[in-house]
């Protein structure tokens, strides 16, 4: 079997295109379905601390979303979080405004807000959530590193 990444390159060399992992290469209507950690950890002004997270949510200043499974969801979370499962994360940030609230009982984020913060169960998920926001246009969305395991631990000290 041959590998979704020589498929990739074979296709830009011969096109002449860029490469861009995990993403539609238009030219060949290839699409990987992994996700490629491998341009490195996030920037850090795209990681929030618990600490940050704390002051966000005390000022009623971000747009929390968990990308976790709705059974994981409803076995505890952050207060005022709104659950998208990361399988649905893509097609919901794309919702219509109105559909959007419809659908979880809260304003649409815009791209151009600066109060989005993804987390998960320890941050891999909500990486990976980071990533198609910004590859959606959401630039200044970010994520908790943490994740619920994190904010649980600190919340009982």
């Amino acid at each position: 079997m041959v590998s979704s990444q020589i498929l990739r390159r074979l296709c830009a060399f011969a096109l002449n295109k860029p490469v861009y992992h995990g993403r539609v290469i238009s030219a060949c209507e290839l699409k990987t379905s992994s996700v490629n950690h491998s341009e490195g950890p996030p920037e850090p002004e795209s990681v929030v601390t618990y600490k940050q997270l704390k002051a966000l949510l005390a000022n009623h200043s971000v747009q929390l979303f968990d990308v976790r499974n709705p059974d994981e969801f409803q076995a505890g979370q952050i207060p005022d979080s709104v659950n998208i499962p990361l399988g649905q994360l893509e097609e919901s940030l794309n919702l219509a405004p109105q559909r959007f609230q419809q659908q979880f009982g809260v304003k649409a984020p815009k791209k151009e807000d600066d109060d989005i913060v993804f987390h998960c169960r320890s941050g891999k998920r909500s990486l990976t959530a980071l990533e198609i926001a910004h590859r959606l246009g959401f630039s200044k969305a970010r994520h908790y590193a943490g994740g619920y395991m994190d904010w649980e631990a600190r919340e009982k000290m």
